[in-house]
């Protein structure tokens, strides 16, 4: 007689990554057509703080040179829906596969501690740049990339040649 093995609990394996290539593609392309503009992430997340700066100190966010374009209603963007459904898309998709666990990603040489660190270092770091260069690299490559602007193109080069070259540096932390 066989073990029963618990399938309720197991995994279902990821979507094909051509598929989903391409349905991101089509969603791009849609962006363009009904809103003509692209897609992005940092510009959501940052009328995020802005209105939640809104809630804190009404009228100096209003002031800001920065946050007070946006008037006092930040979340009216397109962007700030894409944001919420990205994330609300991305939490049913690890529900329904199985995949959904709270747990640190980490190497066996490097503490949870340590490994929080870093990811807060380095998105600080990404975040302050993305805002800095007013877009994020997923606005680079997708929305730039598709239309070949030759900035998108060298900005992706180089992001993955200094990610290769960073690597180096931490490479010891996931050394398992």
């Amino acid at each position: 007689m066989k073990p029963q093995t618990d399938t309720m609990n197991e995994p279902k394996p990821y979507s094909n990554p051509y598929l989903t290539g391409l349905l991101l593609g089509c969603v791009l392309l849609a962006s363009f057509v009904v809103l003509g503009a692209g897609l992005g992430a940092s510009g959501g997340l940052a009328r995020v703080g802005a209105s939640l700066s809104m809630c804190v100190a009404g009228p100096h966010t209003l002031g800001s040179e920065y946050f007070g374009k946006w008037g006092a209603r930040p979340l009216d963007y397109y962007l700030v829906f894409m944001l919420a459904g990205s994330f609300i898309g991305a939490l049913l998709s690890a529900l329904l596969a199985n995949r959904a666990r709270i747990q640190v990603e980490r190497g066996a040489a490097c503490s949870a501690k340590r490994r929080l660190v870093y990811a807060l270092v380095g998105g600080v770091i990404v975040g302050f740049a993305s805002r800095l260069a007013q877009g994020c690299t997923s606005g680079q490559a997708l929305s730039g990339g598709a239309l070949l602007l030759t900035g998108s193109i060298v900005f992706m080069l180089c992001l993955f040649a200094s990610g290769y070259a960073v690597a180096w540096f931490v490479r010891r932390q996931w050394h398992d």
